[in-house]
Parts: C-alpha cells; structure tokens; sequence
C-alpha cells in the first residue's frame, strides 16, 4: 500500500500535441492549455495515478494530455501507445454487431429474447410473459433486469470478477425478477446487454470476442485493441489500475477476465485505436459502410427515455447516451452522443458532436470514491471550455 500524499510526488508528463487542420488553432491552444492546468489540478487532489485526455477534429487528435503513471512501480508513464481498458464503452460496439445483424437480416429488434435464449423463461415476471421482452427492450435499457450482474455481493478469493461463462448466467435466471413493465421506463443493465452479445454468438456462430474482432476492430485496424487478457506482444504498453481509499492506493493489476460477459466491458485499446472507432460514428472513416449504415447509427441516436444522471440533461437511445448541454452564453444547447466506462479501477468517456465532427476522449486508472464525480467534472469542462471553441470555430470558417 502506497500513502497518497506522499504518492503526489510522482513526476508529471504532459503531452500538449496541435496539429494543422484547417482548425483555427489559437481558439484552441489557448483554451487547452487551461483546461490542462485544471485538469492536473484535478487529477492530483484526487490521487489519480495516470490518466488521459484528448480532443478531435476532423478525424484527428488536435490535443492531447497525458497526467502520470501507467504503471506506479516500474515508473512507466502514461504515453501516446499506453493501452487503456474501456468497460462499458464496449457496449457500442456490441450494439453495433446487433445492428449489422439487423441490417443482414439476421434477426428483427422486435423478437423475443426467448427466442434466442429460451432459459430466460425462467425469471420472475410480475408484469406478464418473458416473451413480452424483445431485443428492443434490451438494447435501449429498458427491459425491466437489474444493473449488476450478479445479484448478490462478492469479495471472497474465489468469487469470479464476472461469471465466467453463460451457463453460469443462466443458472441464474430462476433468482432473477424484473424490477418494472418491459418498455416502461429506463434501468441500465448490464445482464440485459451480456444477452444481446450472447444473441450475436448463437446467430454468427462466433464467441462475441471473435465476431467483434472479425466485424469491426480489424476492418478499422485496430490492431492494437483486444478483449480481456493482454496478449504477450502488447504487455510493455499495458497500463495497470488502481483503487485509492482512506488515502492509501492499491493496484487492481493489468488483467482481469470479464468471462460472459464480455461484450458488456472487455475492450483494451490505445486512445489512437479509439480514435478510429469514433470516426466510423463521425462519417469520417472510409470502412463506416462495411462496419454498420449510417442510418442506423442514426436510429441508435435516438433520444428515447430520459437518464438518471442529474448532473446533465441525459437520454437513453439504443445503448448511445445523448446529451443536451447549453454552454453559458449559447443561444441553443449542443447535442453529444456517446458512452461512459468504469469497472476495475479504469473510468472512461467518449463523446461526438457529429455537427461539427469534433470529439472527446478520457480515460483514467484510478478508482475510488471520486472517480465518477471526477469523470464528470472533466466532462463538464469540455462541454462548457472545448468543444464551444471548436463550434466557434466551425462557424467562422463558414
């Protein structure tokens, strides 16, 4: 165990990267450098040891800093190639492969879940019959099931991370209830999406690892993103995670197996992986027709069902988050697409404005207390310092 206060001592690197593209550069630079001074600001009283942020415009990073360690012990710094874990993030992209299956004509939103998996049949349902739940219902979090995936406390040596198979989740659809009518209200959850991925297996034949790595990270060339553990190849770029708690600091370590449920939080990947992911939803990658319509992405933009996030004003759409935000001064409020992450010590964002095809990327290894009240204290500054420059920018170079 490591003393937080005198863990603050660890050197800093920042790594402010402006790049030319058509951007009127000062509106930027001059922002960013202050938000860079908050953020370290904020990042230190927290105790985080490593974190990431980073800006996008047209298709590129424009600015990027790098805060701290990616792994405490050997004194690696967080850099341009350190590989982040980005949990729930990972549900677009198995929302994505629901969707292009969709689109092939493989399966309909509007089909029961008992379907596919007929073992859900057995969860308790106050409200009706199982086969009232549709994948619709499971891809817009809306489908009744509870968050966690396991509906019981853990912490014993033996005690999985995550079930390690789906027969274990399965096993435990007879101790499962749904907590309101299918389609009546918001709940996220993460077993609902573990079966869509399952869906995507039993269809394509493919564990959901396979397919998503078939479907989309290599017709990107992600080739630097994975599920689960680090292969050997990538290890030296592999950040570690933490947990800070009564100002002490442990470390989770690198790896963790999210088993069956995989296609909810499994994907590592580098921010420049990231960054080609966020171009296919932008329209800014020449693969976007091969990976999912953009009509689709589209309809997953919807703005369906208002959050339980009071710190903004949030609506669920097909596992997307839309945000309305109206920086001070604005006449109209921007709408941003995107998803968070936390699991394992690792807490995350992405965001786009497809109006002006800009973006934002955070990541962070530190866990405790504050990391969500942290994760959207960054994500307020950019909404309200940085992507406004941007728009500024976008409308005087019209």
């Amino acid at each position: 165990m490591l003393n937080i206060f005198k863990h603050k001592a660890f050197s800093l690197i920042a790594c402010l990267c402006l790049t030319s593209t058509g951007v009127a550069a000062d509106a930027i630079d001059d922002r960013w450098q202050a938000f860079e001074r908050r953020f370290d600001s904020m990042m230190a009283d927290a105790g985080t040891i490593g974190a990431t942020v980073g800006f996008l415009r047209d298709g590129k990073i424009i600015a990027r800093h790098n805060y701290g360690m990616a792994d405490d012990a050997t004194g690696r710094q967080i850099d341009e190639g350190t590989i982040f874990h980005w949990a729930s993030i990972t549900k677009t992209l198995t929302a994505t492969a629901v969707m292009q299956l969709r689109d092939r004509g493989r399966l309909s939103l509007d089909d029961p879940i008992i379907k596919y998996l007929p073992e859900v049949g057995a969860v308790h349902n106050p409200y009706g019959g199982m086969e009232d739940i549709t994948l619709r219902h499971l891809i817009t979090h809306s489908s009744g099931f509870r968050s966690p995936t396991f509906p019981w406390g853990g912490g014993e040596d033996w005690h999985p991370f995550e079930p390690k198979a789906w027969s274990q989740v399965a096993a435990m659809m007879p101790y499962t209830r749904l907590h309101f009518p299918p389609g009546s209200a918001y709940s996220y959850s993460n077993p609902g999406i573990s079966m869509l991925g399952r869906v995507v297996e039993i269809i394509s034949g493919d564990s959901i690892e396979e397919y998503l790595t078939k479907n989309i990270l290599m017709p990107l060339g992600m080739s630097k993103s994975y599920f689960d553990t680090t292969p050997y190849h990538l290890l030296a770029d592999r950040s570690n995670s933490y947990w800070v708690e009564g100002g002490e600091v442990s470390a989770f370590g690198p790896d963790f197996d999210t088993g069956a449920t995989v296609g909810n939080g499994g994907l590592n990947a580098p921010v420049g992986n990231m960054v080609k992911w966020l171009n296919v939803w932008l329209g800014l990658d020449d693969s976007t027709p091969a990976i999912l319509r953009r009509e689709s992405f589209d309809e997953m933009w919807q703005a369906l069902r208002r959050t339980d996030d009071t710190s903004v004003e949030e609506y669920m759409g097909m596992v997307f988050f839309t945000i309305q935000n109206t920086p001070e001064g604005a006449a109209a409020p921007t709408r941003y697409i995107g998803h968070t992450g936390d699991q394992a010590g690792f807490t995350a964002f992405v965001y786009i404005d497809p109006k002006t095809g800009t973006a934002a990327i955070y990541n962070n290894n530190t866990a405790g207390d504050h990391a969500f009240g942290l994760r959207e204290r960054v994500r307020a500054d950019m909404f309200e310092h940085i992507f406004p420059a941007a728009q500024n920018t976008t409308t005087e170079e019209k």
